[in-house]
């Protein structure tokens, strides 16, 4: 079960700005992944359900890190209630999806597990809110970028919204995204590349997370 609740979770990934998410079927990689991670300064960690077994490298990260308090380890890719329960019992302390499903949000919220789920448009994001969510995964954000964003905050000042896809590890994109409004975004694959990955440069991926946690901080302080 989640070692951290939902407003514990919600403020960290506010106050963080960033969550690095990847997947790996190695789970000796995975752990070296989240390390690298965390010594860069990214508290909040996504693993995404995208291959076969993910859920059995998820269970070792969490076996792993379970004493570790630098860690809030989460779960992505989650598209039914059915393997959001399952992430759950391995220990998922919050639950990502790219769409948005009443089901998974009934379960969270019973478990006080936050849930952020895909939203693209204004429906989507007021449906979703309706039923508990606080921040709404933004996704694919390169369907509006950050202009999307703004026009949302417009009339919805009290959304909190995290895009993913679309944010690029460069200073001026993520500025964009925080001028924006947005309070957290997601990074991928620009964050931690395959090529970082297989050469085992792990160094490098603490390095881009440093930066880009660097450049949150200067965009918020604009």
């Amino acid at each position: 079960m989640a070692r951290y609740r939902r407003m514990e979770v919600l403020n960290s990934l506010t106050k963080i700005g960033l969550v690095p998410l990847f997947y790996h079927g190695d789970v000796d990689v995975a752990v070296e992944i989240v390390d690298a991670c965390l010594v860069g300064g990214a508290q909040c960690v996504e693993f995404t359900n995208r291959g076969d077994n993910a859920h059995r490298v998820f269970e070792g990260l969490s076996s792993h890190f379970k004493s570790d308090n630098r860690l809030i380890l989460g779960a992505g890719s989650i598209v039914d209630a059915g393997t959001a329960s399952l992430y759950l019992q391995l220990g998922a302390n919050f639950i990502v999806g790219p769409t948005f499903n009443e089901d998974i949000a009934v379960l969270c919220n019973m478990r006080k597990v936050a849930y952020l789920p895909g939203c693209a448009t204004v429906n989507e994001i007021s449906h979703a809110e309706k039923f508990g969510v606080e921040i709404c995964k933004y996704f694919p954000g390169t369907l509006g970028g950050p202009t999307f964003v703004k026009n949302i905050l417009g009339p919805m000042p009290w959304t909190s919204i995290m895009p993913t896809g679309g944010v690029s590890l460069e200073e001026k994109n993520i500025r964009e995204w925080f001028d924006a409004g947005v309070v957290v975004v997601g990074l991928g694959s620009s964050l931690i590349n395959k090529e970082t990955v297989k050469s085992q440069n792990y160094d490098a991926i603490t390095r881009n997370v440093e930066n880009a946690l660097d450049w949150i901080n200067s965009a918020r302080k604009k």
